[in-house]
């Protein structure tokens, strides 16, 4: 079961030719959705309808796309393969899907090819209800993580997932982590980050121009998806306190080269307070988030941690 939560189909598009790649979450009918933000850089669709003071309380698609803003033509290929199927807001002038997405900048080179419209629409092809593929896949094909001193001294980060529950109620998270800082594991150890040696200064105790730390080429980006029953309000909240799972797993987190974003769908099945499902948000968070680097596989220029796959 995707997520943990019936009726979520979760599909992938993955090009490891040009190392990028995207995630699509598909949630049954009458799903409520949300976006919360943080960071300086981000890159979104749809933000301002997924936002608490919205009127429209649904979301009917949530991409997380490589290939920066490139990348959110893949949401227009979501759009149209939902608005096909009728699904989308039923309006007198004809369906409107809403689909949320959010972009890593995974780009290489000014020549790489990037994600089109059909990469959302092979996504969309390729979601089932079954447990997501973690690590090199998806939105995690071209991610990096520990860019404190340089992408130079980057290792790989990746696609991880995680579910939380407590009786009834499960909240499952799906992220792509391509963050400035390092991933720390359970236990405060690093696991997965810089690797430059110690003489070298990080962030943020030098200016990101010294040690050509670029603006806007990280993020950690993910959705929350959970059976229990919220209201846009609370949904919102549910994902604004999500990204503490962020600085539970990511050092430093949320800053101003960073565009975290998290999305929550709420499928309203069980009832269920606001803290719970925002409490295993976070945890099912910063576990997917150390799972996306544990199962990394390499790409050139940036290995494995062999820390993360000491304890994989």
């Amino acid at each position: 079961m995707a997520l943990g939560v019936t009726g979520l189909k979760v599909g992938t598009f993955t090009d490891l030719t040009n190392h990028t790649g995207c995630t699509v979450l598909l949630p049954p009918p009458d799903t409520v959705g949300a976006v919360a933000v943080r960071g300086g850089a981000r890159g979104t669709r749809e933000s301002a309808v997924l936002g608490p003071q919205a009127a429209n309380p649904y979301c009917h698609a949530v991409l997380l796309t490589g290939s920066s803003l490139f990348g959110l033509r893949a949401a227009d290929g979501v759009v149209d393969w939902c608005e096909e199927r009728g699904v989308g807001l039923a309006l007198p002038m004809g369906c409107f899907p809403i689909v949320g997405a959010a972009v890593v900048l995974d780009i290489r080179n000014p020549g790489m090819q990037k994600l089109t419209a059909e990469s959302g629409r092979a996504a969309c092809d390729a979601a089932v209800e079954a447990d997501p593929e973690e690590g090199s896949v998806g939105v995690g094909t071209g991610c990096t993580v520990g860019k404190e001193a340089g992408s130079q001294w980057a290792c790989k980060g990746g696609q991880g997932v995680a579910v939380a529950s407590n009786g009834e109620v499960k909240v499952g998270a799906i992220m792509g982590v391509n963050a400035l800082g390092s991933v720390f594991a359970e236990n405060g150890d690093i696991l997965a980050g810089c690797r430059a040696p110690d003489s070298i200064v990080r962030y943020p105790g030098i200016s990101a121009e010294s040690h050509s730390i670029t603006s806007m080429e990280n993020t950690v980006i993910g959705c929350i998806a959970t059976n229990a029953k919220l209201d846009k309000a609370g949904a919102y909240r549910a994902a604004d306190l999500a990204h503490s799972g962020i600085v539970r797993a990511v050092r430093p987190a949320h800053t101003s080269m960073d565009g975290d974003a998290i999305f929550a769908l709420a499928t309203g099945e069980v009832s269920a307070s606001v803290d719970l499902v925002a409490e295993l948000a976070a945890e099912a968070v910063a576990t997917a988030i150390r799972r996306a680097v544990r199962h990394a596989t390499p790409m050139p220029g940036f290995p494995v941690d062999p820390r993360a796959t000491a304890t994989s």
